[in-house]
């Protein structure tokens, strides 16, 4: 199938050590031999007569039944862990199925989101679809670790328990080369988990993307004006944070005639030599020119919380005069706007 519909394990930050090379039979077996399958079987313990035993339940081996795959059925690949990725979401895994708990309704309704928008990027075929329940068509997977075409079906839920909001994804059917077969626990426990990860992958990234936006906005809005710092000197204030304000300026400054020729952010400082643009641009934005002289001159970022204050000082350490400082804050307003 096409990507569209095949979800593809190596996307899940699932890594691949090249020490694991070779088929995939080879990445799943372990590499010693089976001998053990030939042990002969334990015998009861035979007490001499008249002879009293004692018996220490410490290494007593448990008798019954046992399901469980034993020689070259063995799966040795580690298991695949949740991706902690929903702030707050606790994980839990029972008889391989998946339930993430999420304390807010509102968190809740933003995974469910997340399915449904997934489920349309990815052109994923449901066979029911409700405002709480989906079920899913044959989805494919492709993976190095398998060397059969590995198809499965799943079923997405939401609900509410204990004032908590529950989010299970269960694996409802599996095929195998196109066959309808029993799927193992280890597969059922994997696969569950894959598609778990796909879904908080895909959470995260749009939370990201969301967050990266409206930083974006922030630093396109700084309004730029004159003030004072804290021992009452003026200064230019950008109504800004800090780390936000430092990426604008170190672009916002080049285009006023300064070039960069240090900076250092985590002193706040910027040295920066001054060349006076053109006429055609003071007309562009609108302001007066600059009254500096054509040298090197220091920016002095200052960390005010919500806000950063800007101070300059010549190439003799000395602060200019509040009246250049208010030249400067028409001209770094009118370029940030213009950058918008």
């Amino acid at each position: 199938m096409k990507f569209s519909h095949q979800l593809v394990i190596g996307s899940l930050a699932v890594l691949v050590l090249s020490a694991c090379s070779g088929s995939p039979e080879q990445r799943r077996q372990a590499k010693d031999d089976f001998g053990y399958l030939e042990t002969v079987p334990f015998e009861g313990w035979t007490v001499q007569e008249g002879a009293k035993g004692e018996f220490y339940p410490n290494y007593e081996i448990p008798t019954g039944d046992f399901d469980g795959n034993i020689g070259r059925s063995v799966d040795i690949r580690p298991p695949q862990q949740i991706l902690e990725l929903i702030p707050g979401a606790r994980s839990e895994l029972k008889d391989g199925v998946v339930t993430m708990w999420l304390i807010r309704e509102d968190e809740m309704n933003s995974v469910w989101t997340t399915v449904q928008e997934m489920i349309v990027e990815r052109d994923i075929k449901l066979r029911v679809d409700n405002e709480k329940y989906l079920e899913t068509d044959w989805i494919s997977w492709r993976s190095e670790d398998e060397e059969k075409l590995i198809e499965a079906r799943y079923l997405f839920e939401q609900f509410n328990a204990n004032s908590r909001y529950g989010f299970r994804v269960s694996l409802i059917d599996w095929r195998e080369n196109g066959f309808a077969e029993k799927v193992s626990r280890t597969n059922k426990e994997r696969y569950n988990t894959f598609m778990t990860n796909v879904i908080t992958s895909t959470y995260d990234q749009k939370l990201r993307a969301e967050a990266n936006r409206k930083a974006l906005q922030l630093v396109k809005q700084i309004p730029i004006s004159m003030g004072k710092d804290r021992s009452g000197l003026p200064v230019i204030i950008a109504r800004a944070p800090y780390n936000v304000f430092w990426q604008r300026v170190v672009s916002v400054l080049p285009e006023v005639g300064f070039q960069l020729e240090e900076r250092n952010q985590s002193e706040g400082l910027i040295k920066a030599k001054y060349s006076e643009p053109d006429d055609e641009f003071w007309t562009s934005i609108g302001t007066k020119p600059l009254s500096l002289e054509s040298k090197t001159y220091t920016f002095l970022l200052g960390d005010m919380g919500n806000r950063t204050s800007i101070n300059v000082t010549d190439s003799a350490g000395k602060p200019v005069t509040a009246e250049v400082l208010e030249s400067i804050v028409p001209t770094l307003a009118a370029v940030i706007a213009k950058q918008e």
